[in-house]
């Protein structure tokens, strides 16, 4: 890898946020703290309790680590820069955050895909749901989903490795590989014609297995009771709110990555850009926790346990009184 032509990159995005840093600084810090919290929460509700091991809650687990990772590739990094006065960062840094940004996205709609195969054999096939969705299988489709956007990320990636830069201004909070290669001194036509071509890798084959996974459930809850009906599609609402809210953050990034936004005002792109990130890992584990019977069940637990040992420690501090 040869990029001693330049050996920082600007982040120019970050000179529209220079007057309220400190305030964007402490709302970044809350978010990062509220993430990992929620996230690993969820994480430890499903791994204490034995009656959630079950096929369908491993897939939850697998996108809260993702937000974990995401957010740690994101997060840390924006709240050094704040507080930067150059806002420059590292090329070899800018290239390991594009390629944990990268993976993080193609693993979260690889799960999402993942997830809807899950609610499409739980409602079609109920009676075969746990010999269909095994232990082994799970543990086969877990490492599908998290391997293979890594391996054929890193493919893709070893030709921006190759690259020299001649540039040295990104423009936005982060680095992303298409902003890099635009710094390229050669080769950055071929480069973002090949990453149109993985994002079809990434969003067709997926896309179609959850199609076709919504098609024939529609297909045998039009064959159920009204209460029946009601019940199979109410298992699908937390599946159905993650994956549109991660296509809307998804969009938005493609979108000013691949079009021309200057018509749209700053903090409005920078809310953009930041979205396929924040918003899906704030929102996934509240989702699954609230929307999920069982595990809501401990959630409710954990809450009244802790208002209850609020309570008699109060008792005891009156009584020592």
């Amino acid at each position: 890898m040869d990029n001693t032509s330049v050996t920082t990159f600007i982040m120019a995005a970050y000179a529209v946020m220079e007057n309220y840093k400190y305030v964007q600084f402490a709302i970044f810090l809350l978010l990062y703290f509220v993430i990992i919290t929620l996230n690993v929460q969820l994480i430890a509700i499903i791994y204490r309790h034995k009656e959630l091991h079950q096929p369908m809650n491993a897939f939850p687990c697998i996108l809260s680590i993702n937000a974990i990772y995401g957010s740690t590739a994101l997060l840390p990094a924006t709240l050094i820069m704040l507080t930067s006065k150059t806002f420059e960062v590292n090329v070899k840094w800018c290239l390991a955050q594009v390629y944990f940004l990268h993976t993080y996205a193609a693993i979260e709609f690889c799960v999402l895909a993942v997830m809807g195969y899950d609610r499409y054999v739980a409602i079609c096939y109920p009676l075969h749901y746990h010999s269909i969705m095994s232990v082994s299988r799970v543990g086969r489709l877990v490492v599908l989903v998290c391997l293979y956007p890594v391996i054929v990320f890193l493919l893709y990636f070893s030709l921006t490795l190759q690259l020299k830069f001649c540039g040295a201004v990104i423009q936005k909070l982060y680095c992303v590989n298409i902003e890099v290669v635009k710094n390229s001194c050669s080769g950055a036509p071929y480069i973002s014609i090949v990453g149109l071509a993985l994002i079809m890798i990434f969003i067709v084959p997926q896309l179609l297995m959850i199609l076709f996974s919504y098609i024939q459930i529609l297909r045998v809850c039009k064959q159920l009771p009204k209460g029946s009906q009601v019940k199979a599609l109410k298992t699908c609402i937390p599946h159905l709110l993650t994956l549109a809210n991660y296509t809307v953050g998804s969009l938005f990034e493609i979108f000013q990555s691949r079009f021309d936004m200057s018509h749209v005002i700053p903090e409005a792109r920078i809310f953009m850009s930041l979205y396929f990130v924040i918003i899906p890992s704030v929102v996934n584990p509240v989702l699954y926790g609230l929307g999920t019977q069982l595990i809501r069940v401990h959630y409710v637990k954990l809450f009244l346990g802790i208002k209850a040992g609020t309570r008699k420690e109060e008792r005891q501090r009156l009584q020592l009184k």
